[in-house]
């Protein structure tokens, strides 16, 4: 499976998590696991391994969102588009072997399948604030 199609998977399950309570998300990871049978053992493990990530460093990823949007206060911005960069913010934050500018690309191009036609501008500028902040 190619990692394009891994993380639209990844932002599935993000996307489907954030309509629980944080103490349910691992309940759901694992309804949304079962879901993935038949894709191969590699892919389910670095799913299931990335969305607990990005779960484990929640408040962490939030901040550095909710830091660099500006005039946006984290609850008004869409699920899909959150889930969407909460994913390009973990890979940015704590995946050494993922490129800044892929990790953000990724996230534009999800965006523009999964959100309306303003969000892949909004999620660029965001992501890109991120990346400088970082740096």
């Amino acid at each position: 499976m190619l990692r394009t199609k891994v993380r639209e998977e990844i932002f599935k399950i993000v996307f489907g998590i954030s309509f629980n309570d944080k103490d349910d998300m691992s309940e759901q990871l694992g309804f949304a696991m079962e879901e993935l049978e038949a894709k191969s053992e590699e892919n389910r493990s670095y799913i299931s391994n990335k969305v607990m990530g990005i779960l484990d460093k929640l408040d962490t990823i939030d901040q550095y969102i909710a830091e660099n949007c500006e005039g946006w206060n984290i609850e008004r911005i869409g699920k899909a588009e959150l889930a969407i960069m909460r994913i390009a913010t973990y890979e940015m934050l704590y995946e050494e072997d993922i490129p800044h500018k892929i990790a953000i690309n990724e996230a534009v191009e999800l965006s523009k399948t999964y959100c309306d036609d303003s969000a892949p501008g909004f999620v660029n500028a965001v992501l890109g604030k991120i990346e400088k902040n970082i740096q």
